[in-house]
């Protein structure tokens, strides 16, 4: 293997943490542009890296602590969990899945969940987690996107004490992608099902593999391990797929440090089709050995104790989640966090969204101030997910730093203190290694600025040394599992003659999840009835429903001493304090609000 560089040299002892069938001859080669190839030459196979090495010394220790919404528990230990990915394994290659094969899981955060993408690993086939909350339109345009050959879904998922008719949306979907042959049923709820040829229950299938696991050949490092989809133009998700050895040299890094290590329990709360949430929840406590808490449904139900309570049985020590499940665990904890002794927790990392001033300094005030470490992480899916932290400090020696630098349009680094786009100036093994078929994008926009990755994220550095990561420079919000770009929405309504100005924010529901809001600045004299009616046909046409606004303030003045993202921010905290309807009339005191809502 040729010398290589201190930052490489780094990422050399992370691989070495590894098990190979065969070493890697080299660490990292700059062609083919613009990511380079990681670990050529080098085989393994994950699901070895994940279960099977672990075996002789934790075959009886817990990989992962799990509970449902309906507050049913398993313990899955590693002997117990390595046995089911080997007998469903066994299973998927008995229906014909080979290496390179695509399987969708339309799932939600179940004990199978994670069996069957291990199980996909452990073949060589690239498994593709679909959230459950996905429509079967959006279902069937990612099963397509990927060419998925099996679909393994429930029978219903439980969501806030209700079933979702997952099958029932998976079977509208199948319909209409001619690729798949299979769908696998797992029986979740016990409601009723329609089934059809080709279909196949998930508890029978493994009982027929019996003792029967499927061996464990070798595969090369960049070899597909999954893909995670992505906001696109015009709400075309966009396929991105990681390599193997490039995804578990990530969460060794992150995971042997930050994360725990096999030291402590660690949880991060999130949809299981997020793929930094497949990374660092699933795979990345099992790459290190270490043990995971898994939770299927929402964090308040039944009762707005119940992210605390988790914490407090499974003790656990680390625990991530993004600033927008803070906020809700803030609502629901009212002003103080009284009664919660908290003993375990001794880090809490915030990770997928901006942290705004305020939601930190609560974070301050009611654990910072018990001793529990705060760190808020930055990545993206396009990178495998964390690639660094806030602080420079010795807490995440493990990740090799990518020297993060901030740059102007035209690629120049910033003073500090300045914001700008956030890029890295060394090459990163989490990166994606292709983009599935028929995408819009390209890899070369991640290259615009010449030596450099382009992230697309905003960020600036202070005075210390430390970073605050800002959020998208084109911000996305996840609606129903999909991304959709806020940006596009304002731009889609701009088109209409009658609007002047227009902001677009999320809006959080406890009953509908997450949905659009718009502040609009109509022409004078518009019938805002008829532009309410108008706008949304003219989103719901050209963007999707997804896209459409589900409330539109109007208002004669929008706030000018505000950017965009503060008035994003803004409006998001309007909604979130008071009922509003479809639409609604802002007037100087509720605007005045919104004016008076800073960073």
């Amino acid at each position: 293997m040729a010398e290589a560089s201190p930052y490489l040299a780094e990422w050399a002892k992370i691989a070495e943490r590894l098990t190979w069938t065969r070493p890697p001859d080299e660490i990292h080669v700059p062609d083919p542009a613009p990511r380079g190839s990681w670990f050529p030459g080098g085989q393994l196979n994950v699901s070895e890296n994940c279960l099977d090495r672990h075996l002789p010394e934790r075959r009886g220790d817990v990989a992962f602590y799990w509970e449902g919404e309906p507050e049913d528990r398993r313990v899955l230990t590693y002997g117990a969990l390595a046995e089911e990915v080997g007998r469903f394994a066994a299973a998927l290659r008995s229906l014909g899945v080979e290496p390179g094969h695509r399987v969708a899981l339309h799932m939600g955060l179940l004990p199978e969940t994670v069996v069957a993408m291990l199980a996909c690993a452990r073949l060589g086939a690239v498994h593709a987690v679909m959230p459950a909350v996905l429509p079967p339109e959006a279902l069937e345009e990612r099963m397509a996107n990927i060419g998925a050959r099996v679909l393994v879904t429930q029978d219903g998922a439980w969501r806030h004490g209700v079933i979702l008719p997952l099958k029932s949306r998976a079977d509208e979907a199948v319909a209409a992608v001619s690729s798949v042959q299979h769908t696998i049923v797992v029986r979740r709820t016990g409601m009723d099902v329609a089934w059809y040829e080709g279909d196949r229950w998930y508890h029978e299938l493994v009982a027929d593999a019996g003792s029967e696991s499927a061996g464990l050949d070798a595969f090369p490092s960049e070899h597909p391990l999954c893909v995670g989809h992505v906001a696109n133009r015009r709400e075309r998700p966009t396929g991105v797929v990681h390599g193997a050895a490039n995804l578990l040299a990530c969460l060794v890094g992150v995971h042997s440090g930050v994360l725990g290590g096999r030291e402590e329990v660690f949880w991060f709360p999130s949809e299981i089709g997020w793929l930094p949430s497949q990374g660092h929840a699933v795979y990345g406590p099992l790459v290190v050995g270490g043990t995971g808490v898994l939770y299927e449904g929402m964090l308040d139900t039944p009762s707005h104790d119940r992210a605390w309570e988790i914490v407090e049985r499974y003790g656990v020590g680390l625990l991530m989640a993004t600033p927008s499940v803070i906020q809700n665990l803030r609502g629901w904890s009212g002003t103080h966090l009284r009664g919660r002794a908290l003993d375990s927790l001794r880090r809490l990392i915030t990770a997928g969204e901006a942290l705004d001033d305020d939601l930190a300094s609560w974070l301050d005030r009611e654990l910072a101030s018990r001793g529990v470490q705060l760190l808020d992480a930055w990545g993206e899916t396009e990178l495998a997910g964390i690639v660094a932290f806030n602080l420079p400090s010795d807490v995440h020696v493990d990740v090799p730093d990518p020297r993060l630098d901030i740059v102007d349009p035209a690629g120049h680094a910033v003073p500090v203190g300045s914001e700008g786009e956030l890029v890295l100036r060394e090459p990163w093994p989490g990166s994606l290694v292709a983009l599935e078929a028929d995408d819009l994008r390209d890899l070369r926009s991640f290259s615009r600025y010449p030596g450099c990755y382009a992230t697309g994220d905003r960020a600036v550095r202070h005075d210390d040394g430390t970073l605050r990561f800002l959020g998208r420079i084109d911000p996305v919000i996840s609606v129903a599992g999909q991304l959709v770009s806020l940006t596009e929405i304002e731009e889609a309504l701009l088109e209409h003659p009658y609007v002047r100005r227009a902001i677009v924010s999320e809006r959080r529901d406890g009953r509908l999840g997450v949905g659009v809001v718009a502040l609009v600045q109509p022409d004078s004299g518009a019938d805002r009835h008829r532009l309410t009616i108008e706008l949304g046909d003219h989103i719901n046409g050209t963007l999707g429903g997804l896209s459409r606004p589900r409330t539109i303030l109007f208002a004669d003045e929008v706030p000018r001493e505000l950017s965009d993202e503060e008035l994003r921010r803004a409006v998001r905290a309007f909604c979130s304090s008071r009922q509003i309807g479809a639409t609604a009339q802002l007037r100087g005191p509720e605007l005045a609000e919104i004016a008076g809502v800073r960073r």
